[in-house]
């Protein structure tokens, strides 16, 4: 999440990955999808992306 209430998304991540920084929210599959097709970018660690079948 970007700084400040409401900031959109920066980066897209798996539950498990250890990338993950302080600044979170926890978002459902549809969402994570949804996000990283408005293109949000994925996390180059845990490939979110690659999971949910979203194709660059």
């Amino acid at each position: 999440m970007g700084i400040g209430n409401g900031a959109p998304a920066t980066e897209v991540h798996a539950r498990h990955c250890y990338a993950i920084g302080k600044r979170r929210r926890v978002i459902d599959r549809d969402q994570a999808h949804a996000l990283l097709t408005d293109g949000v970018r994925a996390c180059s660690h845990c490939r979110p992306d690659t999971t949910l079948g979203v194709l660059g």
